[in-house]
């Protein structure tokens, strides 16, 4: 949080990014690939405010939903179904070992957000001791042959978003700097601004890590995993050919 803006309070920033994040064709993908086998046990890791993790337990799955934000996590106890799930505050760290997931995702660009290479390593490694062999991981990561930072800034990212309470909030995104240090790994430094009804000007910097196909693959062998499949969008689009993705889809070996 940038030291002259102003902290909102919790429930109104979780209220602000369920407003942002509506469902969309990201999660009927993911909502598809885990549903084709009834109860299955799955880990929802990074699960935010709970919209996937909720869908997934209304389709008859066992769901364990992890996030390090409280109060994200706290918005998804409040919403309907919730007592379905098994919400954690905590990170991977928090699964134990031999959990025997049958499906892990990460969704949201979860994997971006997680920019310590050795945490990312460690992360890997705690999904392949908490799945069954034959479990299946699926997260989804921009592909940085797609540049879109180049697109995060005040003109090609400003957009509007309704509230709750019946106002709207403009938003955009400004990139501070690009790391570009290593030829397969990207390391973006942003801001995401919002400007509220009454004036208030909200802005979150933070990081992404942008990692190349080659680059997921290698880590995911490197973790014990098979990469059954990379596509480039939700309609299964090889790679360069979708909207910018890498859906990644792999198993325990």
């Amino acid at each position: 949080m940038s030291p002259t803006s102003p902290a909102l309070p919790d429930d109104d920033r979780t209220a602000l990014y369920d407003a942002q994040n509506l469902w969309a064709e990201d999660d009927d993908f993911f909502l598809t690939l885990v549903g084709g086998r009834a109860d299955s046990r799955v880990l929802d890791l990074g699960c935010g405010t709970g919209r996937l993790t909720l869908a997934l337990a209304t389709a008859g799955h066992r769901v364990t939903g992890i996030d390090p934000d409280g109060a994200a996590v706290a918005a998804a106890r409040r919403k309907p179904g919730a007592d379905g799930v098994v919400w954690v505050v905590g990170t991977s760290e928090q699964v134990p070992p031999g959990s025997g997931f049958d499906a892990a995702i990460m969704t949201a660009h979860v994997a971006q957000a997680i920019t310590d290479e050795e945490m990312w390593r460690g992360t890997l490694e705690d999904l392949h001791a908490a799945l069954v062999p034959g479990g299946l991981l699926a997260f989804d990561s921009r592909d940085p042959e797609g540049r879109a930072w180049e697109r995060w800034n005040p003109d090609d990212s400003r957009g509007t978003v309704s509230l709750r309470d019946g106002t709207a909030a403009e938003v955009w995104h400004e990139v501070a700097a690009v790391d570009d240090d290593a030829p397969d790994r990207w390391l973006v430094h942003l801001a995401e601004h919002t400007l509220l009804a009454d004036g208030t000007h909200v802005v979150d910097d933070g990081e992404l890590v942008f990692r190349s196909e080659a680059r997921l693959r290698a880590d995911l062998t490197a973790a014990g995993f098979v990469v059954e499949q990379v596509y480039g969008g939700w309609d299964r689009q090889p790679v360069g050919e979708g909207v910018g993705e890498l859906v990644v889809l792999a198993r325990r070996v």
